[in-house]
């Protein structure tokens, strides 16, 4: 039995949430955007720049996407209260408010996630790299571990995930993996996991079956939009090539198709050896250098401004996040949100939203 006054104050509450969301998704503007995009587009010689078009026509499909997905919250909310009218006489208009009414809470929750990625890059695609800690074979097949997880993540996302060097380690798991990608606020999801994520597992390589931690962090730089301007300087980076050394495609580990990038001045090193040509894989190391320096600015300029303001810098990078225990018992937990769960097998199975979540929900009460 449905109590029809408890959900009449639930759409007042939801009807709030509605206005809401028009003033932080900022849907008037998006509708002047999605006006002028429209208008740009059907001007002759639109398609002459091939990559602006492309660009143009993506933004305007999210516009449109997210004017399309607020209208039908006002529709839910409308329909849910006319329902609502009827609901006394006839049970059935109760059962369609209530229907309408947890479509629209969903909605909302939904559009709640999207005004957290307003970053410069939130909405770009995302290079992740994974990297062992101490440990040898135990952190190695920790990382490959993690990387099985995201890229798991990535297909329930309906993300495009890329190789870029994903390198195999000596007997089991990985030494290393680095990949991109490709999807609505990738970089922004994704940035929830920078940092350390330990282990605690009986382990499969030792003999007496005792209780091993293990740690590995994990890298996520955004795709930086060719615009973004980064001081990179090729006379500064020294290019090496060698023959890949893990399974790739077709005539990658025939050819001298690796690529390292040493860049001079900051000592930062990028591989890239997953591609199947010597040239692509090249641009793909440099991408990641464009990322990694950026990182690096944005970081030094905010370490000024802190001390400038005299607060102490917290350490981020390189920080325990996550604790994922399998022995003695079972459980995820994220250090930060404090978001929990004892299903640990879905969890390295992809099911990583309710900590990704959780974590912007906390970043944004900070």
């Amino acid at each position: 039995m449905i109590d029809l006054k408890e959900l009449e104050k639930e759409l007042d509450g939801l009807s709030e949430r509605v206005q809401e969301a028009r003033s932080f998704l900022h849907i008037g503007k998006c509708e002047y955007d999605a006006k002028r995009l429209e208008e740009e587009s059907a001007k002759p010689g639109f398609w002459d720049d091939p990559q602006h078009a492309q660009e143009v026509s993506k933004q305007l499909a999210d516009l449109k996407s997210l004017i399309a997905d607020y209208e039908r919250a006002c529709r839910l909310a409308s329909d849910a209260r006319e329902a609502l009218e009827f609901a006394a006489d006839d049970a059935d208009f109760a059962e369609e408010a209530r229907q309408a009414a947890d479509e629209l809470a969903g909605l909302l929750d939904e559009f709640e996630v999207q005004s957290w990625f307003g970053g410069r890059f939130d909405g770009q695609g995302a290079i992740v790299s994974i990297h062992p800690g101490a440990g040898g074979l135990e952190a190695q097949d920790w990382c490959d571990m993690l990387y099985k997880m995201y890229r798991h993540y990535c297909s329930a996302k309906k993300w495009k995930a890329t190789e870029l060097d994903v390198v195999p380690g000596e007997g089991i798991g990985l030494d290393r993996a680095s990949f991109q990608v490709d999807g609505k606020n990738a970089y922004g999801m994704l940035r929830s996991e920078i940092g350390v994520h330990r282990l605690v597992r009986i382990s499969p390589t030792d003999d007496k079956k005792r209780r091993h931690t293990t740690f590995a962090s994990v890298e996520v730089l955004p795709i930086l939009p060719e615009d973004i301007e980064v001081d990179l300087n090729p006379a500064d980076v020294r290019v090496d090539v060698y023959r890949a050394s893990g399974p790739g495609g077709q005539c990658v580990n025939t050819t001298d198709s690796a690529v390292r990038l040493t860049h001079i001045p900051t000592g930062i090193v990028v591989t890239c050896q997953n591609q199947k040509s010597q040239l692509q894989n090249k641009e793909a190391a440099f991408q990641v250098l464009r990322g990694k320096l950026y990182e690096l600015e944005e970081r030094k300029r905010q370490e000024e401004i802190s001390a400038l303001r005299g607060e102490k810098m917290d350490n981020s990078f390189g920080s325990q996040i996550r604790n994922y225990v399998l022995y003695p018992y079972q459980m995820v937990k994220d250090l930060r949100s404090s978001v929990e769960t004892g299903n640990v097998d879905a969890v390295l199975g992809g099911d990583l939203d309710q900590f990704v979540i959780g974590y912007h929900r906390w970043k944004a009460s900070q």
